[in-house]
């Protein structure tokens, strides 16, 4: 017990750098991947890339989308950059008043859209797949079981949006650890879900983790609100100036939310038109995309944000530029080699994690397709994550958004056009097309902002990295190659597992002994946790 308290007692005292923070939250991102992952093992394994399972990715849809334009409007862009300007300058009592307030107004409106979509889902289904159940023959009821398994997870947009504010609050006052932990509980409970009550109950069983998982990530969170100091007041009052505030940063923030989430609507549009499986099969890739993007991207850019929105509400825009250089440049470290790694080893990582129960080798091939491609585009959404986030420290959530509506646009545009030839490839390219045009007009428009992120050191940095990547990438082709022609049953777990280790530690050794000698992390500029 005493070890406990003294190591608790030393986390609470001990000043670290953005590094340490994005430690933390980086930490929790990946138990929460790993998880997520799991989740994904165990849903395959169940259901593999079955036409069925095409009905629980639709339905999914609607409440995330219900979710991401309520509380995930107000949590980044909005709520917080307005918290830390009104902590700075009125002090706390007025800080948590507002915190409330936004709290008490998004739990009400995410009560109420997510009963509008629980009445209107037989309308909603058909817009978001419109081919749904046609390559089986099922289009009735395909339908409408996704009607079903939405009105069974409307719940969890609700308790989302009460979480999602919690973590926004926690998040303001530099306190990571319980808002990582929340998803890590969401995920476990749909594994639960999952492996206790899919053969029972089928497409219902990992429904029920969903809507479950949702209230826990909401529960464990309120221990740590509590230590944080919140006072709770029963009060909305939308005529209050820091309220206001937040509502006119939320209002472009929604719409820029809108075009990303119009995005994963788009995957399920176009695939539904070309079949059910199609449905599952990209979404499997663009899961496993993800993974990587969470552990740079998101779990450096969570951790450096409340910097961010405190040296902006301070006017220190010199410390503000070099945050955010600084930042980006941890995160394509990490995002451009690991994309180039997840490309060639994609086939038996897809393997080694899903080809068990119903997700055979056919399905393997089918996912790892789109994957290559949806690969290419990590470092771009990884770094997004980071340049949103300094336009919205700066309350500029005008320019991120109008951004992600234009790059929406475009996705959209090359979807329609490369299906049709290529059809998920087709998809997967416009994806990633669109979010690199999206990364290079965000960095442009920010460097002319603050200045200092094209610099000299950025195209140094940049040269050796991807020189750094493509040396590396060329070594794990030769030692992929080799393997395959070793006499090794490369298709087997033990020869998946021998390529994945193998490729994987050449690449990561020719990267490291070149990088080593010029990549420092000293300059990272230091926050308190």
């Amino acid at each position: 017990m005493q070890i406990i308290q003294r190591i608790t007692s030393i986390i609470k005292e001990k000043n670290s750098t953005i590094l340490g923070a994005a430690g933390i939250v980086g930490l929790g991102f990946l138990g929460s991947r790993i998880l997520g992952l799991l989740r994904s093992v165990t849903l395959a394994e169940a259901f593999g890339t079955d036409p069925e399972l095409a009905a629980y990715w639709v339905a999914f849809r609607i409440p995330d989308l219900v979710f991401q334009l309520i509380a995930g409007a107000t949590l980044s862009a909005a709520f917080i950059p307005v918290f830390s300007r009104v902590h700075l300058e009125s002090g706390s009592i007025d800080a948590w008043q507002l915190a409330s307030r936004v709290l008490n107004l998004i739990a009400l409106l995410s009560f109420i859209f997510a009963t509008i979509a629980f009445i209107f889902a037989p309308l909603l289904i058909p817009l978001i797949a419109p081919g749904l159940g046609e390559s089986t023959g099922n289009t009735n009821e395909m339908q409408q079981k996704a009607i079903n398994l939405t009105r069974l997870m409307m719940i969890s947009p609700i308790f989302f949006g009460i979480s999602g504010m919690m973590s926004g609050i926690l998040q303001a006052k530099e306190k990571f650890l319980a808002t990582a932990i929340a998803p890590m509980i969401y995920n476990l409970s749909i594994i639960l879900g999952i492996l206790l009550l899919s053969e029972p109950l089928g497409l219902y069983g990992p429904a029920w983790g969903v809507a479950v998982g949702s209230l826990g990530h909401a529960f464990v969170q309120i221990p740590a609100i509590y230590r944080s100091g919140m006072h709770w007041t029963a009060s909305i009052n939308i005529k209050s100036k820091n309220v206001l505030e937040v509502l006119k940063l939320m209002g472009p923030r929604v719409i820029g939310l809108s075009a990303s989430q119009i995005n994963l609507v788009a995957l399920i549009f176009f695939s539904s038109m070309i079949s059910d499986t199609a449905i599952s099969v990209i979404t499997y890739a663009y899961l496993m995309m993800m993974f990587p993007i969470g552990l740079t991207g998101m779990s450096i850019s969570t951790a450096v944000f409340p910097t961010l929105a405190k040296q902006a509400a301070a006017k220190q825009y010199a410390q503000l530029q070099e945050t955010i250089w600084h930042s980006l440049r941890a995160i394509l470290f990490i995002a451009i080699p690991s994309s180039f790694a997840l490309a060639i080893l994609a086939k038996p990582i897809i393997r080694l994690l899903f080809e068990h129960g119903a997700f055979n080798a056919q399905s393997t091939d089918l996912v790892s397709q789109p994957l290559i491609f949806l690969c290419i585009g990590i470092f771009a959404h990884a770094g997004i994550e980071v340049l949103s986030r300094g336009f919205y420290a700066m309350e500029n959530t005008r320019t991120p958004v109008t951004m992600a509506v234009l790059a929406m646009v475009l996705n959209i545009i090359l979807c329609s056009i490369l299906i049709s030839p290529l059809e998920l490839i087709g998809i997967a390219s416009a994806v990633t097309i669109s979010v690199i045009f999206e990364f290079i007009i965000l960095l442009c428009l920010l460097n002319r902002k603050i200045g200092g992120l094209l610099k000299k050191d950025f195209v140094n940095f940049m040269s050796k990295l991807i020189a750094s990547t493509l040396l590396a990438a060329f070594a794990m082709l030769l030692v992929q190659q080799f393997l395959n022609h070793s006499g090794i049953n490369t298709d087997s777990d033990i020869g998946s597992i021998l390529v994945v280790l193998l490729t994987g530690l050449i690449g990561v050794l020719v990267f490291l002994t070149i990088t080593i000698p010029w990549f420092q992390t000293k300059k990272l500029t230091s926050t308190k946790l």
